[in-house]
């Protein structure tokens, strides 16, 4: 058992030590050197969990697709409407890119995964089914207008957020990536809120400010 507890340890040592060299070198430029010697673990070590850097990059995007979806888990579980829900998972995605740097390192390798097999689809397909799902109930609670389709808006809130936070990072290194989450859901809840709802939307895009 402690040596199982070890292994462990040293495969998440790994992973972390990694994800600090993708955020910072991109895929292409990092050496398992590198990748080594930010873990501080022996290569040996490395192989014995890892057999190539491409294992290693897809490892990082499994743990960061991990840590959104507990997040996500967290705030679909709380009694709190769906448009409610939908805003404060955007809110914590923004919080994880500016506190997690496997998160962030998730992300980038993510835009560079042509490099080592391919398109990266699983995670925004969840995102998207999430959201979707999300939709849906807040039609039911007559709070998205029944017009709106709900694929379609689902896909263009991950596809607005993914946008919002990667101009964001070009731009101010993702300082103001929370201002501008809340900035995309004051301009978009106007146009999917029923017109009966008798809430204020800028409370509801307040939410991305909540503590």
């Amino acid at each position: 058992m402690v040596l199982q507890d070890r292994a462990k340890a040293t495969r998440r040592a790994i992973i972390a030590g990694a994800a600090a060299v993708f955020e910072e070198q991109g895929y292409g430029n990092a050496s398992l050197t590198q990748i080594a010697e930010g873990a501080r673990v022996t290569k040996g070590a490395l192989y014995f969990h890892f057999r190539s850097k491409e294992e290693l990059a897809k490892a990082v995007i499994e743990e960061q697709h991990r840590i959104v979806l507990q997040d996500g888990d967290r705030i679909m579980s709380q009694d709190r409407s769906a448009l409610a829900r939908m805003i404060l998972m955007c809110r914590a995605f923004g919080l994880q890119l500016v506190q997690e740097p496997t998160v962030r390192a998730g992300i980038r390798l993510t835009f560079e995964a042509t490099a080592f097999g391919g398109p990266v689809r699983k995670p925004y397909e969840d995102w998207i089914a999430t959201m979707e799902q999300l939709v849906r109930q807040g039609q039911h609670e007559a709070q998205i207008r029944a017009s709106v389709d709900p694929e379609a808006l689902a896909r263009y809130v991950v596809a607005s957020f993914t946008g919002v936070q990667m101009v964001s990072e070009v731009l101010t290194g993702r300082v103001d990536v929370m201002q501008r989450i809340e900035d995309m859901w004051t301009i978009l809840l106007p146009g999917i809120i029923r017109e009966d709802f008798h809430g204020d939307p800028l409370s509801l895009s307040g939410l991305m400010a909540s503590p």
